[in-house]
């Protein structure tokens, strides 16, 4: 059986081989977003340029990330191959090394701000709804905190990151995220799945698909991202050596899981505000004996609906409809 050292080798090695390629994911996702960005200049600009900037920022950080890993894996093994005591007696002399407490604080302040936006978007998804985010963004604040902890902790001289005093507030600034995650994770996939039945009725099942489907579901709560925070989470608290393996994926999520929103938000398939105000204007009534000539055919009336939901000041929809709550 090998060593823990052996694993734990193992597991950075392979997983730099994936942070490359779900970093080429990335920015896959960021040029897209960019890109219909700036071809939609004149549509909600303020918008376009904070989703420009905040995108940028999380590109930042997880290019120092995945450069501090790569950089360090070429010192322990190559450059310092020869290293007195071996690989493991390399990473415990200088894992405080000030470029990985560089990674570690961009990886946090990353975190920060992949759990801010998804706080937003179960504010937008909860029809602005203070209350409902009020928890977890006090759960934000608290993982802030810690965050700040995490660097000190383990860029000390002579810390090392997986164990003593900087692993245990690793393991509490995580769990305060995990909570976080968990909590606003199961908010929003509550609440898509309690208005998919209006919506199907309202614009039909096709139109309805594009805010109630599964992926929509997926995207919208970083489902992933909370699934590898868990894993993480488990690996680290048993000491296992395999939680560097987790902890790389998670990152790389806590970056393309936003990204992901943010692209779906600019191509028109996200929830926003205008989401919920569609909705609030429109509905049905009953006809006893309807003219055949002026009756919609279904898929007519589902397609008005829909471009309703859209801009309701574009609506054409007749007068034998009337506003009210769906």
């Amino acid at each position: 059986m090998p060593d823990a050292n052996t694993v734990f080798q193992h597991s950075w090695y392979i997983s730099n081989q994936f942070n490359m390629l779900m970093y080429g994911i990335e920015l896959v996702l960021y040029s897209a977003s960019v890109w219909l960005i700036l071809t939609n200049k004149g549509k909600d600009r303020q918008n376009n340029m904070f989703f420009f900037w905040f995108s940028t920022a999380l590109l930042v950080c997880i290019t120092i990330q995945v450069a501090v890993q790569g950089v360090f894996g070429e010192m322990m093994w190559i450059t310092h191959a020869d290293y007195p005591g071996g690989s493991a007696a390399y990473f415990e002399d200088n894992s405080a090394v000030w470029y990985e407490t560089l990674g570690s604080a961009a990886s946090i302040l990353l975190t920060l701000l992949s759990d801010w936006l998804l706080i937003y978007r179960c504010y937008i998804v909860w029809d602005s709804n203070w209350l409902v985010i009020a928890f977890p963004a006090l759960l934000n604040v608290a993982s802030g905190v810690m965050g700040i902890l995490v660097c000190v902790y383990s860029g000390s001289p002579g810390s090392d990151f997986f164990a003593g005093l900087a692993v245990k507030t690793e393991l509490a600034f995580r769990g305060i995220v995990l909570g976080l995650n968990v909590i606003v994770t199961a908010l929003i996939c509550g609440r898509i799945l309690y208005v998919a039945k209006g919506m199907r009725a309202a614009l039909g099942h096709d139109a309805a698909r594009t805010y109630t489907s599964a992926a929509a579901i997926v995207i919208e709560s970083a489902l992933p991202y909370t699934l590898f925070g868990i894993a993480y989470m488990v690996t680290l608290g048993v000491n296992s050596p395999t939680s560097i393996f987790f902890l790389c994926f998670y990152v790389l999520l806590t970056c393309i899981a936003p990204q992901m929103i943010i692209l779906r938000v600019l191509m028109g398939r996200g929830w926003t505000k205008d989401t919920f105000t569609g909705m609030s204007s429109m509905s049905f009534v009953t006809r006893t004996a309807p003219d055949p000539e002026q009756v919609m055919s279904e898929s007519d009336r589902s397609g008005t609906l829909a471009a309703t939901l859209q801009d309701p000041s574009k609506s054409n929809i007749s007068s034998d409809f009337v506003s009210s709550k769906v």
